[in-house]
């Protein structure tokens, strides 16, 4: 068996669990279950710490359970990029297609996470040139990865696929790739972690907001 890293983009992913309510998910089993005839030796996983908002105060205690819950798996790394928030103007979609003089904007909150496509083309590049997989595979469906997917197949001379957490996968990636998986919605589901879990004398609970 090929010794496998596997690079999870998890805002890229968190969109696609939140459309299929399987936000619980336990990676580890997910990765399991799509490489079969892989020796995953390490999960890298990519966010960027939330922040609480108007309209959903607790969203970062619920982040924070998850992450605790996936270190439970110590094959499992996260590693942080950053938010940025800031105060823009916009234009009402009602007001579209308007003359520019009868057009109200009106300012909103706008958050962009930043740093996470990056971080995994430096993991991916820096963990291919010291060996440490024979092949890499990829959660993600943001064709910015195109590009270092390419060096690792191209360059370096390695086996790299993706994995598309959506139904919709970029063709850009698609052709990058040694490999390529679509997660059907069923896999999601199946792959979640328990309701409870226990380490070291701690109990971990599924947040209530994310039982079905």
């Amino acid at each position: 068996m090929r010794k496998t890293i596997v690079y999870v983009d998890g805002f890229n992913l968190y969109y696609a669990l939140k459309k299929h309510n399987a936000k619980w998910l336990d990676i580890g089993a997910l990765c399991a279950r799509l490489l079969t005839e892989n020796d995953v030796v390490a999960i890298k996983y990519f966010t960027a710490r939330v922040k609480s908002r108007v309209g959903d105060l607790d969203i970062h205690v619920r982040q924070n359970i998850y992450l605790e819950a996936l270190r439970t798996n110590p094959k499992i790394e996260v590693i942080f990029g950053h938010f940025l928030t800031s105060n823009v103007w916009m234009v009402q979609t009602s007001d579209e297609g308007k003359p520019i003089n009868e057009i109200k904007k009106i300012q909103v909150i706008k958050t962009e996470e930043k740093g996470s496509d990056v971080n995994i083309a430096t993991h991916l590049l820096i963990d291919g040139f010291q060996n440490k997989y024979d092949t890499a595979a990829v959660i993600t469906n943001d064709s910015d990865l195109k590009l270092p997917i390419e060096k690792v197949k191209i360059e370096l001379k390695k086996t790299i696929g993706v994995i598309c957490p959506h139904e919709k996968p970029s063709k850009e990636l698609l052709r990058s790739a040694s490999f390529f998986k679509t997660i059907k919605p069923s896999t999601y589901l199946d792959c979640q972690l328990p309701d409870k879990i226990i380490t070291n004398g701690r109990h971990i609970h599924r947040p209530e907001a994310w039982k079905t």
